[in-house]
Parts: structure tokens; sequence; C-alpha cells
């Protein structure tokens, strides 16, 4: 790409992005987003099929944090002191080739089968807990359902294996309830090099279908 288009395109995307919101009638959020640096992309790529994973990060802050008005925005605040250990092995239940409509919105003629690679539970110095998830791709409300079914794991109301026994119900439970979006970030997204990204692209589509 000309580095004088880039530039320009890069400043472009800065001094517009989060003026959306004013479209329905919110506050411009300018800022909210911040391009670092803009390329083109390689013949063949798909932001969404080329991905190899993409990673989540979901925050979770509760009695043992301590309501912090520097975190509320991004993190899910729930009363009781939650049960890390447990929510931690109840998570790696999920992991591996699924069926995961018990977790996720489904849409016509899109499958619901993913792959969960990694899944961790912890809390860090601070006091705040992170579940941290990377699958091949994400259903529909998948991240925020498996969040909400695993802070009912470490309130206690359900046992280490209930998300595990959800999943393999197949079917959607009011139990599972869904986190609130503020709580979630995109961490990563990983891809193959440019010369598999159009065969990737390829595979994927063949296999989610209308996803």
């Amino acid at each position: 790409m000309d580095p004088v288009l880039a530039r320009r395109l890069n400043g472009a995307l800065n001094r517009v992005l989060g003026k959306d919101r004013a479209d329905r009638g919110w506050e411009p959020v300018v800022g909210a987003v911040v391009v670092q640096s803009v390329a083109q992309a390689p013949p063949g790529f798909d932001a969404r099929f080329s991905a190899l994973s993409r990673a989540y990060r979901y925050r979770v802050a509760d009695a043992r944090t301590g309501h912090d008005p520097l975190t509320r925005t991004f993190s899910w605040w729930v009363d009781p002191q939650l049960d890390v250990a447990a929510m931690d092995g109840a998570v790696r239940e999920l992991l591996g080739l699924h069926d995961f409509l018990s977790y996720c919105k489904p849409r016509a003629g899109a499958t619901t089968v993913r792959e969960l690679q990694r899944a961790t539970v912890d809390r860090d110095e601070h006091g705040m807990i992170t579940v941290a998830l990377t699958a091949d791709a994400f259903c529909h409300h998948m991240v925020r359902s498996v969040v909400g079914a695993l802070v009912r794991v470490g309130e206690g109301r359900h046992g280490p294996s209930w998300p595990g026994e959800q999943l393999r119900a197949s079917t959607r439970d009011a139990a599972i309830v869904m986190a609130p979006a503020h709580g979630l970030v995109l961490d990563a997204v990983a891809y193959p090099d440019d010369a598999l990204l159009a065969e990737r692209a390829r595979v994927t589509r063949a296999r989610r279908g209308g996803d």
C-alpha cells in the first residue's frame, strides 16, 4: 500500500471510530477503538474465514476484588466470592470439538460445532478473575453463555461437572445465564501464512455451511 494512502486511511479511521453511535442517539466514543497501523491484506485473505483461532478474555469482579470504579466498565460484578478453582475445573470439561448448541444462539443453516482449544479461569494479584477462551471460532453469544455457566459454578449453585453436562445435553437451559457484554474483550486472532489464507477460508466456509 502507498505509504501516504496508508497514513491518511489510518488517520481517517481513528477520527470516525465510535461516531457511529450517534446514529443510535448515543454519545460518540471516539478512541474506544484505536487503529495503530494499516496495511494491504494479502490475496485470499478473509478476516472471518481465514482465521485459525480467536482468543477472548472475560473479566469478573467479586467480593474478594471489591468494588472498583476504575474497572466497573470492563468487568462483571457479582456479589459473593467465587470459587475460581471450581470454575477452572469446570471450563476444562468443555475443551475439544463439540456441538455448543447449549451455549449459543443458533443461526439458520449454520453449524454450532466448534473446537475449544484452550480454556482457563484464574485470579490475579488484585483479585480480578479472568476467563480466557481460545477456539477455532465462537458461536453467537457462546463466550458470554460459558462465562455465565461458570459463574453459577463459582457461586456454588452447581458442581464443576454441570457445564459439561449442559454441553452434552445439546439444548438451551434457562439456568445458563448470559454474562453482560461489557466484560468481554477480543484478545487475539491467529491466521496462517499468507500462502494458506485462501485455502483456509475455503475449508472453513465448507465446514460451517451457512455460518
